[in-house]
């Protein structure tokens, strides 16, 4: 009986030893995001992704669509006709009879359309195109916006900490500036500064703890997670400078940019439609080929006189031009023309404005790495000042307001730093997708 008590007892212990990895990973909380998770994610559940991908679905069915005109298509006609009373011809026989069915199946295959079917089908493969490029730029953006979101995070979260350890610093001086007071060794000005920054300091602190609240809902909606779920990420303090030069990037923008490939298909595009429009300086010549079938009965046939041969096919070239329509064809002509300067001055605009972003995300990114540099060498000297201060004021060699300078100095220098450190990652974000390039830094 004891051994079999001991048996269980082991059962039981090991058991729990293999389900509680188990349990803790289902009850836990949920694992940090890094950039690289947070990107994927973004793009996984992305509503404008999708969107485009349904869209190439779209100009797929519009390309293969276009092609079927190229193929003979195919018709049929029933047509029943009830006459108040029968004709007779001496010479024919029966003309109509009071009940009559007809049966024709017709076959068409366009010979020649001016080169329109050839062209619609063309822009239809454009469109597809430019629907499979346009969903490599909403990757991209969301790639952007997912960097940025992530590093304004990471930004806020280091804002709230430094004005929550402010508030700790400033309540100790207080502390002790409360006690020299009372033994009467500073005056009643000194302790009412000392309360009046650590009110300050609260009051910062509140509106930082508001923003990291804002950031993390910003964070959950690009994620489509719960608005107020709990967020958290990968800390990321380390950088990589930028040592490329400005022509470097005037150069990937001009050869990576897909917004050049896309004006490219709008060009291609308003060239085609002026084609289009030219095909009314041709005729369009079909084949037709009919097969009929007629009879006084449901299924079209019996019947005397001209029923008697019931049935009967023909095959025929039809040619059809309009060649007269004041001037309708040429004014149309004259828009698509303008249709196309249109396209080629928005390739020019765009050029434009590409050099231009990029020009500025390239400076912005020098600028906040050079900033970065600089403010490193001030925060151990912000840190040993601060130190110095306080422990001059403890042994009362220092005013009150030295210390809350100091300590001023300290908050002010440790938010720049935090602030020249993602003002550079989002702004060398925006450079990479300024020129193109999608790299998950």
């Amino acid at each position: 009986m004891k051994s079999n008590v001991m048996s269980l007892s082991l059962f039981v212990f090991f058991g729990c030893l293999i389900l509680f990895p188990i349990i803790s990973s289902a009850t836990g909380t949920e694992a940090a995001f890094t950039l690289q998770q947070t990107i994927v994610k973004a793009l996984q559940v992305n509503i404008g992704l999708k969107s485009s991908q349904e869209e190439i679905k779209a100009a797929g069915a519009i390309k293969n669509a276009q092609r079927t005109y190229f193929f003979p298509t195919f018709g049929a006609t029933y047509r029943y006709v009830r006459n108040d009373e029968e004709l007779i011809s001496p010479v024919v026989g029966t003309i109509s009879t009071q009940n009559e069915f007809h049966l024709s199946t017709t076959v068409t295959q366009p010979l020649f359309a001016g080169f329109s079917l050839l062209k619609q089908y063309e822009m239809a493969n454009l469109g597809l195109d430019a629907a499979l490029i346009n969903e490599k730029l909403t990757t991209q953006n969301i790639i952007l916006n997912a960097k940025t979101t992530y590093f304004l995070l990471l930004k806020v979260q280091k804002l709230r900490n430094i004005a929550m350890d402010t508030v700790t610093q400033l309540e100790a001086h207080r502390e002790i500036a409360d006690n020299f007071y009372q033994v009467g060794m500073i005056p009643l000005n000194d302790l009412l500064q000392a309360e009046v920054e650590l009110a300050n300091a609260k009051q910062e602190f509140l509106v930082a703890k508001n923003n990291l609240d804002n950031a993390e809902a910003n964070f959950n909606v690009l994620l489509r997670r719960p608005i107020n779920a709990t967020v958290e990420i990968k800390d990321i303090v380390d950088y990589t400078p930028f040592e490329k030069n400005l022509d470097y990037c005037f150069k990937e923008a001009e050869k990576n940019r897909l917004e050049f490939q896309i004006t490219d298909l709008d060009i291609q595009i308003a060239e085609i439609k002026l084609a289009l429009v030219k095909k009314d300086y041709y005729p369009s010549v079909n084949l037709l080929g009919t097969y009929l079938q007629q009879g006084e009965e449901w299924n079209a046939r019996g019947g005397l006189g001209v029923f008697g041969d019931s049935s009967g096919w023909t095959v025929s070239v039809v040619a059809s031009w309009d060649f007269w329509e004041w001037g309708r064809t040429n004014f149309r002509k004259k828009e698509q023309l303008s249709r196309v300067s249109q396209a080629k001055l928005r390739k020019t605009e765009i050029s434009n404005n590409i050099r231009l972003e990029a020009k500025k995300a390239y400076l912005t990114t020098q600028e906040a790495e050079k900033a970065i540099v600089t403010i490193e060498k001030a925060i151990q000297q912000a840190k040993e000042n601060f130190r110095i201060s306080n422990e001059r004021y403890e042994a009362q060699m220092n005013t009150s307001t030295d210390v809350l300078d100091a300590q001023t100095l300290l908050s002010r220098t440790m938010a720049n730093y935090y602030n020249a450190l993602y003002a550079f990652k989002i702004s060398k974000a925006s450079l990479y997708r300024a020129i193109g390039q999608e790299i998950m830094e």
